[in-house]
């Protein structure tokens, strides 16, 4: 069972079996209802079809995913110098509201063509 297809077919059929056992539990509730049974428990194929199909699901699903990662957040942060811990790059604003307060603001030219505009000169 290494294939994705496999597991994918696999999980697919989990989910029509899983289906099945509910729609073979509502329907044996009805024929009791309908004979005026007296309801105590689910018939022994209707549980064992239940149980197998979610193993089946639930493995199928794990082997799709794929890898996960380590709950612990030191696994991570590891591998990180001190200086890059607290550089988060998605909140940099280099257009924000600073030019609005001062309608004379001309930004900085860059220095040359290899040179980032950040850079300070020396």
């Amino acid at each position: 069972m290494g294939s994705k297809f496999m597991n994918k077919f696999l999980l697919i059929a989990g989910f029509a079996s899983l289906a099945h056992a509910a729609f073979s539990a509502a329907h044996h509730r009805t024929y009791l209802r309908l004979t005026e049974q007296e309801w105590t428990t689910l018939p022994l194929d209707i549980v064992l079809q239940t149980v197998v199909s979610l193993v089946i699901v639930i493995y199928n699903i794990i082997q799709i995913v794929g890898n996960f990662k380590e709950i612990r957040a030191t696994v991570d942060m590891q591998e990180k110098t001190w200086d890059t811990l607290g550089n988060f790059p998605s909140f940099y604003s280099f257009n924000h509201r600073g030019r609005a307060l001062n309608p004379g603001y001309a930004p900085p030219e860059q220095i040359g063509a290899g040179k980032n505009a950040l850079e300070v000169p020396q």
